[in-house]
């Protein structure tokens, strides 16, 4: 995985969370995500790769798309097993 589509990624899925309305405390686990977007950043600049673009364009992933990549950067941050199974169970019911 290239370090573009690892930032793709983590922005899905700090996208998919902010997406998790039924979990109350998302606001903590988006201000990890984001403290982790921007150490990432921080450790591996990209010269000439415009973050917020791409941000934007991430953002009009589809749902299930951004739901998946939340699953990936859940596992990264070791967020709580509540919202893991909450973010799984809302993409079961996606599949229905």
């Amino acid at each position: 995985m290239t370090l573009e589509e690892e930032f793709r990624l983590l922005v899905s899925g700090y996208y998919g969370i902010y997406e998790m309305d039924e979990y109350k405390l998302k606001v903590y686990v988006l201000k990890d995500i984001e403290n982790y977007i921007r150490e990432f950043i921080k450790l591996y600049p990209l010269t000439n790769f415009p973050y917020q673009d791409i941000a934007q364009e991430v953002e009009k992933n589809p749902l299930k798309t951004k739901l998946q990549d939340a699953l990936l950067v859940l596992n990264k941050i070791k967020a709580p097993l509540e919202l893991t199974l909450l973010v799984r169970n809302r993409l079961n019911e996606m599949k229905k």
